[in-house]
Formats: C-alpha cells, sequence, structure tokens
C-alpha cells in the first residue's frame, strides 16, 4: 500500500468548496511526500471514479475535482462522503510506489550582467564569489515539485543552502520570460513576463512555456532539472534558433 501505519495517520482528507476533496499527505516539503503525492496522483488519474474530472498535485497534497450531480446519481449518497470514502478504500489499495516517469531536462542558463542582475547580490549574501555561485547552482540535480504561479513555472526542490536567498524587498514588476531566481530554498525558472520577487541569477533561452504543444509545459512534476552554463553569444544564437 502507498502509506505506512504511521504515515496513514498523518494524512487528511478535507472537502473544497462543493466539488473537490484535497488530500494532503504532511505539512514538510520533502522528497518521500512529493513520491507519495506522484504516485497518488497518478493513480487517481489512472483510476477515475464516476463524477471525476481532474487531479492537481501540490507540494504536499492531491486535489480532487469531480461532479457532485454525477457522484450523486450514481451512488445516490451524499456526494462528498461517498468521494472520500472512495479516496480511502483506493489508498489501501494503491503500491508503495508506481514505476517512475521522471525525466532529465537539461536547461541552458546565461548567467550574471543583464540576464541575472541578482547573481552578485546571491553572492554577497552567502560569502561567495560569482562563480562559486553559478558552479554550485549548475552542479545541483532538482526536483519538480509543482506547476503553478504562472503557465509553466516549475517550483524546484533541492538547492544547495550555500546559495539560498530571501526574495527581493521589493518585487519587480516585469521579469523576462526564462529568468531563472532563487527564492530561500527553492530555484526556479520564470516561463513567462510576469511580475516576481524571486533573486535573479540567470537566464535560459529555453521555451519552457509551449501553448501550441501538449501539455503546453515543457516541465511536468516529478520531473528532474540540471542547468547548464553557456555565454551569452551562445544565448543569442539559441534564441535565434528557437524563434526562426
Amino acid at each position: 500500500m502507498l502509506l505506512s501505519a504511521k504515515e496513514s495517520r498523518s494524512i487528511t482528507i478535507s472537502s473544497l468548496g462543493d466539488s473537490a476533496i484535497t488530500v494532503r499527505f504532511g505539512e514538510e516539503i520533502n522528497q518521500k511526500v512529493h513520491e507519495m503525492v506522484q504516485t497518488a496522483a497518478r493513480y487517481f488519474e489512472d483510476h477515475p471514479f464516476k463524477g471525476f474530472i481532474e487531479c492537481v498535485a501540490s507540494f504536499t497534497s492531491v486535489t480532487l475535482f469531480y461532479d457532485p450531480w454525477v457522484v450523486y446519481k450514481d451512488s445516490k449518497q451524499a456526494p462528498f462522503e461517498w468521494v472520500k470514502s472512495n479516496i480511502e478504500e483506493s489508498l489501501d489499495k494503491m503500491p508503495g510506489s508506481l514505476e517512475s516517469t521522471a525525466r532529465t531536462i537539461r536547461i541552458p542558463v546565461c548567467y550574471g550582467g543583464r540576464f541575472g542582475p541578482d547573481l552578485q547580490e546571491v553572492a554577497a549574501s552567502n560569502g561567495l564569489t560569482d562563480d562559486e555561485v553559478i558552479d554550485i547552482h549548475t552542479n545541483g540535480e532538482y526536483t519538480v515539485y509543482m506547476i503553478g504561479f504562472a503557465p509553466g513555472f516549475p517550483f524546484l526542490g533541492g538547492l544547495d543552502e550555500k546559495i539560498a536567498a530571501p526574495r527581493r524587498s521589493s518585487p519587480r514588476t516585469s521579469i523576462p520570460k526564462g529568468s531563472v531566481g532563487i527564492a530561500g530554498k527553492q530555484t526556479g525558472v520564470y516561463p513567462i513576463s510576469t511580475p516576481g520577487g524571486w533573486q535573479l541569477i540567470g537566464q535560459t533561452p529555453l521555451a519552457l512555456f509551449r501553448p501550441l504543444s501538449e501539455p503546453p509545459s515543457l516541465l511536468q512534476a516529478g520531473d528532474i532539472v540540471k542547468f547548464h552554463p553557456i555565454s551569452e553569444e551562445e544565448f543569442l544564437a539559441y534564441e535565434e534558433e528557437e524563434d526562426a
């Protein structure tokens, strides 16, 4: 089964309005909780009940959206109670883990200068040089915990604490798409131009949000991300190739 006896005691199931239920696997963001969330999300998608609409995974929970009228017609019971009971039964049936489908995505990044205006600040706040920050950032391996905030925006776990940095005290009103940032112990990539308060250390020419593709987000929860440095010339050449 998905949960041990100890883990089962920490699970909570609660309503989210009259047409959704949230299953929370814990309060702490870590790899174990992430694996349980992804396993549950895939299981519910593969074993939908009558009235099931979609399943949305976050850092520590899975929310199942359903049509209460369809549930009631099929079960003749109160929709929330029936769906909650179905979820509890499903949790007992789930395997300890599902076969991993994680992909490793390499993302090119031009660090510093106009591409990463906060690189020096991140380095100074951690007592490091710019090159040391780049070296630590590119030697990391990051798990995509969830996609959110903006279309295709990946929240990545696994940032080395040596380069952790707080959000900017004054957020920017516009951040270029492809900007790579740090906020606390997380790193991420802005797939579209949007306001934001993360510390910007670089920029990628790789398009993470592709509205004409299916799915439109290049990255998916569970993927592994590795960054590698490129020069400004390589950035511009890559950008021209993407636009061609």
